[in-house]
């Protein structure tokens, strides 16, 4: 079983995006990309703008003000909380992307080695390999590198991921 949609992916190295930001600007790109896939491009703030609404800083965004400023800007009609792998999954399954944060660093898991350290990204699928569950993320890129979709083991990651969905709420 395995799923995938198709999102316009940003890299957060691009020209658009403030130099001084870039290096800690997967948060606010993860939000964009997010935001772009639920809402035109033009009611989308840029990445510089939603760098400062989030709260972001050189060391990162932290996950409660990732949800918390992220609720502030879509308003009572939204709802976007942290959420299991498998309410992720079934997200994936409504043709909703999910927030995905790879987070080494204050989950004090120091000594082990993971797909990444420190870094948002956009889960946009799942499949299985070998009966194995792997997300399927869009990275945001690096300094020489575009973004582009990766395939990531949900297993030896588990303990440093936090999955966040975004949801309109019922009316």
């Amino acid at each position: 079983m395995s799923k995938y949609i198709e999102v316009k992916g940003k890299s957060q190295y691009d020209h658009d995006i403030e130099p001084r930001y870039r290096p800690s600007a997967c948060g606010p790109v993860t939000a964009y990309v997010l935001l772009r896939h639920f809402f035109p491009a033009e009611q989308t703030p840029s990445i510089n703008e939603l760098y400062k609404t989030l709260g972001s800083t050189k060391i990162g965004l932290p996950t409660w003000r990732f949800v918390r400023r992220l609720n502030q800007l879509l308003g009572p009609l939204w709802n976007v909380e942290i959420c299991t792998a498998q309410q992720a999954i079934e997200q994936i399954d409504e043709d909703r992307p999910v927030a995905v944060k790879f987070d080494k660093w204050f989950k004090f898991k120091w000594c082990s080695r993971f797909s990444f350290d420190y870094h948002w990204v956009v889960m946009v699928g799942y499949e299985y390999v070998d009966n194995h569950l792997h997300v399927l993320v869009h990275d945001h890129g690096g300094r020489n590198s575009a973004s582009r979709v990766r395939s990531i083991p949900f297993e030896p990651n588990k303990k440093i991921l936090t999955f966040v969905k975004i949801e309109l709420l019922e009316r």
